[in-house]
């Protein structure tokens, strides 16, 4: 990473209307994340130290976001939507701060990476002083054609102004601009309107800096991470694209997918090496998972911590707030939120704990329920180490359940249980010798005359349609 002053541009104005959304188009997510939070994450990673975002009109929804993503961000308004180039001299105040590096980037390309907007800062560190991220593609329609000659970066030549050889040139721009700090405003404003549409383009900054004998380079960068997005269809398909890189990514550090295609990350999701997941397992924001646990199939986590060698699911939900310790285990159809689990302890099926801790080797049996909230307000439920919840158990926060206890099946607890001991919350079981014999009797009888007095109103009716 070069240690020289950066600031990057992110051009963020765009509206979501070829997704039919009323969200700005950046907000949409990629990975838990929306768009120009890839951006913005990248740039940090790549050492920028000023980054400003460029947002359209009535959009302090998206401002809040960015702020909220990267507090250190400044936004500013492109009042009017008059073209890139337009749209990058909308961060002026930002320009006008001095700084050796200037990129320019486009909110909706959320898979570029570090490593390489890293590539571009290099070619301006190394003489530069404009640097065009280019791809190389079989599928060049549409795109603009970057035009080389001798190692220089001569011209952008766009699809509808390209000669026939012109199009048959396959490396093209993907939107992404360097400068030399001291540059980069008298070239932004050196960009004129002059074209059908009337708006200012930032790849005539090439031509420009071309008839000024300053140095112009294309810099190769990977097809995949230039994407834009303006489509649902699009959308999707940056999704499978970073999917994929994510699942590369865990396999390469030491984790085992049994079927990857079938696994979902979110973009913050941290698996340790020898984690193993099983197949359709879906990770929402804010998952960490220590080396050596299984989360076995079906399972979706969000907001969770799963501890060493802890086992979760098949079929678990772990929602935000959920704390596994050590050797924990979390089974089918569990769901476990806001609660810790403290080495050792387990809930192996059909249960739910919301807001609750539970100490280290305790049991939760099946069918058992936290009633954390009353309609108002959410309760705790407190449960020491070395205890057992029996099955189809119903405890009513806030309550507190001491160490070694034991709970009896069946039972609904709504007081504390001390340490040691034993507690029943149920009805008493009453047993009548011969009742079921006689109810089974009556009931028969009942149903035996209920069906005879249908039986005559059914008759009653046809003799008066007859007569």
């Amino acid at each position: 990473m070069t240690m020289r002053s950066c600031l990057s541009i992110v051009l963020a104005a765009g509206l979501g209307t070829r997704m039919k959304s009323d969200l700005p188009k950046v907000m949409h997510e990629i990975g838990g994340l929306p768009l120009v939070g890839h951006v913005v994450k990248a740039l940090e990673q790549a050492g920028s130290d000023r980054i400003s975002v460029v947002t359209g009109p009535a959009m302090s929804e998206l401002e809040a976001l960015v702020h909220d993503i990267a507090p250190g961000v400044s936004c500013h308004v492109q009042e009017e939507r008059l073209g890139t180039a337009h749209a990058a001299l909308a961060a002026r105040p930002a320009l006008e701060t001095a700084a050796e590096d200037v990129l320019v980037l486009f909110g909706d390309t959320p898979l570029v990476t570090a490593e390489t907007i890293g590539a571009v800062r290099k070619s301006l560190e190394e003489g530069a002083d404009v640097a065009v991220l280019g791809f190389e593609t079989r599928h060049p329609f549409g795109y603009g054609r970057l035009l080389t000659e001798n190692g220089r970066l001569v011209a952008i030549r766009e699809e509808k102004d390209a000669t026939d050889e012109e199009r048959r040139i396959t490396l093209c721009n993907s939107g992404i601009m360097g400068f030399r700090g001291s540059q980069a405003l008298a070239l932004l404003e050196a960009i004129g309107n002059e074209n059908i549409k009337g708006e200012y383009y930032l790849t005539d900054a090439v031509e420009i800096a071309n008839a000024r004998g300053l140095t112009v380079v294309a810099v190769a960068g990977e097809e995949v991470e230039t994407q834009g997005i303006n489509t649902r269809a699009q959308l999707a398909s940056c999704e499978a694209d970073y999917q994929a890189r994510m699942r590369r990514a865990a396999l390469e550090n030491g984790c085992t997918l049994l079927a990857p295609d079938t696994v979902f990350f979110s973009h913050d999701t941290h698996l340790e090496p020898d984690v193993t997941v099983e197949q359709n397992v879906v990770f929402g924001p804010g998952v960490r998972i220590s080396k050596g646990a299984r989360i076995r199939a079906f399972s979706h986590l969000e907001g969770a911590v799963v501890g060493e060698g802890s086992v979760v699911g098949p079929y678990a939900r772990l929602r935000p707030g959920a704390v596994l310790g050590a050797e924990t285990r979390i089974g089918n159809f569990v769901e476990v939120k806001n609660a810790t689990f403290a080495p050792g302890a387990k809930a192996n099926h059909l249960s739910y704990i919301g807001d609750a801790s539970v100490g280290s080797k305790s049991n939760i049996g099946a069918g058992t329920i936290t009633c954390n909230y009353d309609g108002f307000l959410k309760h705790r439920t407190e449960i020491g180490a070395g205890s057992f919840v029996g099955s189809s158990s119903t405890l009513v926060a806030p309550v507190s359940l001491g160490d070694d206890v034991f709970i009896a099946a069946g039972s609904v607890i709504t007081e504390d249980v001390p340490h040691g001991a034993l507690a029943f919350g149920r009805a008493r079981q009453v047993v009548k010798d011969g009742k079921a014999v006689q109810l089974k009797t009556r009931l028969k009888s009942a149903k035996e005359a209920a069906r005879e007095a249908k039986g005559q109103s059914a008759g009653d009716a046809a003799g008066d349609a007859k007569s």
